[in-house]
């Protein structure tokens, strides 16, 4: 099949969770709903179920496990590994890479970026993030604010070595003074969060998404719910989480403790989120100790945590898609999809093995 065919998709196309309609086309990149007058190269992909690209909303292209790289051959590489995982939507949760040049390749994933992440002086991954003090937080937040994509990313706690512990970073009154400014500059703010401690202050002071999740509990579900703030699980990296303790645990051992005390919990703490009614959306945390490319598995392991199956793929599709204000299949919008011989609602391991994919209306190699 050649870039310019026209493509003539039958069989369900799932324009949402919920709704789908008989056919559609794919005409010179952009999906139509309307019978085209003349289309002499017709390619006919019957019998299908057709949904939008799939969105990783944690993924840092250009970060490796060993350190950071601002080679373009790795971005590439990483982008496209994503690519043939089903992601061609993503939200970079924090990078000091430049990838705007990504923006100019037609076939490699759309990006959305949060600018270079903020952490509290010394309470981060070395050279990864801008750092400072409460002072310097909301102006840090005004730079980043004015260099991503409409988001903010914080490091809301890390281990402090003088506790031994998660910890937060920050104090209440500079996150909210932090909030204000990403608003005012039309910014959303999301936080890293991996314990319980941090969750409270940055709930209050506004945020509106948070990464990881996995202290959350009872009382910041609850709050968490009743401010609309969604949550990133990235289970795929909560996995990781006894590695994290088994190499600090003869230094921090009540880090070591608590790491595996949130891995153990960590279904248990999503599907008590779902229930609550936070919105969850994808993301796998590719770029650290990640490999990129596990959009579906990430999507797997909701259903693993208790999501039915057609939340799990809502929320690393037409959902994740309408929050980061992106179009899905809709009239004359970029033709970005997968193409499937089952339906993903009844079961997602059939986003593992798509019969076609299509970026920007091209199909991909």
């Amino acid at each position: 099949m050649r870039s310019e065919d026209v493509l003539h998709l039958t069989g369900r196309v799932l324009v949402g969770p919920d709704e789908e309609v008989g056919e559609a086309w794919v005409i010179g990149g952009r999906i139509t709903f309307e019978r085209p007058a003349h289309a002499p190269e017709v390619v006919e992909v019957a019998d299908a179920w057709v949904i939008p690209g799939l969105v990783d909303a944690h993924c840092h292209v250009g970060m490796q496990p060993s350190g950071i790289t601002g080679s373009r051959e790795v971005c590439e590489e990483q982008a496209r590994a994503d690519l043939a995982g089903g992601t061609m939507l993503i939200r970079d949760a924090g990078s000091p890479i430049d990838t705007r040049w990504i923006d100019e390749r037609e076939d490699l994933p759309r990006i959305v970026r949060a600018g270079r992440h903020i952490a509290r002086t010394g309470r981060y991954i070395r050279n990864v993030a801008h750092e400072g003090d409460p002072a310097d937080l909301p102006g840090l937040v005004r730079e980043q604010a004015a260099l991503g994509d409409g988001w903010v990313k914080l490091v809301g706690d890390w281990i402090d070595r003088e506790i031994g512990d998660l910890a937060p970073c920050w104090p209440a009154d500079a996150l909210r003074e932090a909030m204000d400014a990403a608003h005012a500059a039309g910014a959303r703010v999301t936080a890293h969060c991996f314990g319980e401690d941090c969750l409270e202050d940055l709930i209050e002071a506004g945020i509106d998404c948070i990464e990881h999740g996995s202290g959350l509990t009872e009382e910041t579900i609850a709050l968490a719910a009743a401010r609309g703030v969604a949550i990133v699980p990235t289970l795929v990296n909560i996995a990781n989480f006894t590695v994290f303790a088994d190499a600090a645990a003869a230094k921090f051992p009540t880090y070591g403790a608590h790491m595996r005390r949130l891995h153990a919990q960590r279904h248990e703490t999503i599907a008590a989120a779902f229930d609550a009614g936070l919105p969850l959306f994808v993301g796998t945390d590719a770029g650290g100790n990640v490999v990129h490319g596990m959009v579906v598995d990430e999507i797997a392991e909701l259903v693993t945590a208790g999501l039915p199956p057609t939340s799990a793929l809502d929320a690393g599709c037409w959902g994740a898609r309408s929050w980061l204000r992106h179009p899905d299949l809709e009239e004359g919008e970029s033709a970005d999809l997968l193409v499937l011989d089952a339906d993903p609602r009844r079961d997602v391991a059939v986003l593992t093995q798509p019969r076609l994919r299509v970026l920007r209306g091209r199909p991909v190699r």
